[in-house]
């Protein structure tokens, strides 16, 4: 019987203020030409100048694809593939947010593995030849992909997100600056904030934790619940975003280890579906889903409650409420539309639910959940997240 675990992370991870100066000597030490996969608004805040800059002090030339816009789809990879093959890169750079970084992971697999990104999925090809070197710097504090062996890429065939894990796809190396963080509007703050926070939950109560996954997860949800309405009432609290990209980059490791759960194993369709955000879909999908598996993993959801509500006092069943209500809460405050407001037609949503429900089994990430759902308790709670009410009421 298995009883040992695997833990894997980047080779190197540089993190804090000012890492992004890092850039030049690392990738020196990897090629003579990069691709930077990045998207226009990174561009237009300069971040991708600057990166040139640095990269060219260093002796190290570089081209730019711009193309990445919201989910990162398989035209974004086969673009920004034939780019890398035409200009004779020999590394991979991405600047930017989950999109931008998973969009390169593919890039930098396939530039060696070659076939189609699809081809990966659910381990039906293995990419056994190494990858080209990939550093990835994160623009925000949310989907921790810069520590992950994951790449979510849309299939624009059938508008399927194909969840693809291979340790082929863990970048070389994670940047992670929090300044970089600064510019993120009070949404996107919001979004992949509570995105960052999912990762970590569902790390900690996934049936494939271990202990080295757990201290990761712990001290990330500390970092996020302890810093998440600070960054988002004030984005230029340089300290809340230093903690929260801290946070994210530990909760990425945590659930790339560990898996992720019933959240992410819903969110994933209505992103392709209806080009929600992953952040927010996420963030849509968390409550309900905590309320649906609470009563299965009561003693890791009190560790949650009481990073909320420190009281020594509260039975592990009255924190595992607090930890429920208090994530209903934090939405809240956080302005996180349910699928109604965010304005999906609920006629075209009942017509999808369940290609949403095949969807979401057939990832794979449902059996991790700590209560693993029928079909039909997933179609049950689509219809209870479309007009879910985010409104508090106290459990204590």
């Amino acid at each position: 019987m298995e009883t040992f675990k695997f833990f894997r992370a980047p080779q190197a991870i540089i993190y804090g203020r000012n890492a992004f100066e890092e850039i030049g000597k690392q990738a020196s030490q990897f090629g003579k030409k990069a691709l930077i996969v990045s998207d226009e608004i990174i561009d237009q805040l300069g971040f991708v100048r600057t990166c040139q800059e640095m990269l060219s002090e260093n002796e190290v030339e570089s081209v730019v694809y711009l193309g990445v816009k919201s989910e990162p789809t398989d035209k974004f990879v086969e673009e920004s593939l034939e780019l890398f093959r035409v200009e004779n890169c020999d590394l991979v750079i991405s600047l930017g947010g989950g999109s931008c970084i998973d969009t390169a992971k593919a890039v930098a697999v396939l530039a060696t593995n070659y076939g189609y990104i699809g081809d990966y999925m659910n381990g039906g090809k293995a990419a056994d030849v190494t990858p080209v070197p990939h550093i990835a710097i994160p623009t925000t504090a949310g989907t921790g992909s810069e520590a992950t062996d994951v790449t979510v890429i849309t299939n624009t065939s059938n508008n399927v997100k194909m969840m693809i894990k291979q340790p082929a796809f863990m970048p070389s190396v994670a940047i992670v600056d929090p300044i970089l963080t600064v510019p993120s509007p009070q949404h996107v703050t919001a979004a992949t904030g509570v995105d960052s926070l999912s990762h970590a939950i569902e790390a900690y109560i996934s049936r494939k934790s271990h202990p080295m996954t757990d201290e990761m997860a712990l001290s990330a949800m500390k970092l996020i619940v302890n810093n998440l309405v600070a960054a988002y009432e004030n984005g230029e609290n340089i300290d809340a975003r230093e903690a929260l990209s801290l946070g994210a980059l530990q909760a990425g490791i945590a659930f790339s280890n560990a898996s992720v759960c019933l959240v992410h194993g819903m969110s994933r369709p209505i992103g392709a579906l209806f080009h929600v955000p992953h952040g927010f879909s996420n963030a849509m999908l968390l409550p309900a889903v905590l309320e649906f598996s609470k009563d299965t993993c009561i003693e890791r959801l009190a560790d949650l409650g009481r990073i909320f509500e420190p009281d020594k006092s509260l039975t592990d069943e009255a924190a595992a409420e607090v930890a429920v209500a208090a994530v209903k809460h934090l939405c809240k405050v956080l302005n996180i539309p349910n699928l109604k407001e965010w304005g999906i037609d609920k006629q075209k949503f009942d017509s999808f639910i369940s290609k949403m429900a095949t969807d979401a089994i057939a990832s794979g990430s449902p059996g991790n959940n700590p209560k693993v759902p029928s079909r039909e308790e997933i179609e049950e709670l689509y219809q209870v997240c479309f007009d879910y009410d985010f409104g508090y009421v106290s459990a204590k």
